[in-house]
């Protein structure tokens, strides 16, 4: 497949936010490959698209697959393994969210309460104990917001998003009026 120089850029600079992401180059401009092409491809052919090696293809795809993010299909007309990817973005990042909590956030949440449950805990400042209270607290937080906000169809949970600045708005509103009753009561 010969992509346009427009398609081709997508994909590259996909590469490149990989990167940043803690995310192999080639995985990313793969998966790239398959959500801006919008249809099955088969290894060969991503490996020509994007002039990388087969066997880096294949091990691509296997970390996608781990990732929930590619999956494998078959065609009627040709016996090799096509490889796909949602074109809906907001599968896509349900998915992305998904993995990334039960691979980094759940582990953590998981060594915090074991370290907060450990008796030897006590022999630690009362700040660390604290700040480790704090932490668990936030990830559980959000965890569980993010729970909630993924189980909303994408139509109300783009418009949750929308309303960001909105919300912070209306929530400054009430925490300033808050403010000023205070102040008069102390006063």
């Amino acid at each position: 497949m010969d992509l346009s120089p427009t398609l081709s850029r997508f994909v590259l600079h996909w590469g490149e936010m990989g990167t940043r992401w803690g995310v192999n180059r080639t995985v990313a401009q793969i998966h790239a490959l398959l959500y801006i092409s919008g249809r099955p491809m088969h290894a060969e052919e991503i490996a020509d698209t994007l002039n990388v090696a087969r066997s880096n293809v294949s091990h691509s795809i296997r970390e996608l697959q781990g990732w929930k993010l590619v999956k494998l299909v078959h065609l009627s007309d040709d016996r090799r393994d096509h490889f796909e990817t949602s074109t809906h973005v907001w599968e896509l990042l349900r998915a992305i969210v998904h993995e990334r909590q039960r691979r980094e956030i759940t582990p953590t949440i998981e060594v915090l309460r074991e370290l907060l449950a450990d008796p030897a805990i006590g022999n630690e400042s009362a700040d660390a104990r604290r700040r480790l209270r704090e932490t668990l607290e936030l990830l559980e937080t959000l965890t569980a917001w993010s729970d909630e906000m993924l189980k909303l169809d994408t139509e109300t949970l783009t418009k949750v998003l929308k309303l960001g600045a909105r919300i912070k708005k209306l929530l400054g509103r009430e925490v300033g009026a808050s403010r000023g009753k205070k102040s008069e009561l102390t006063a």
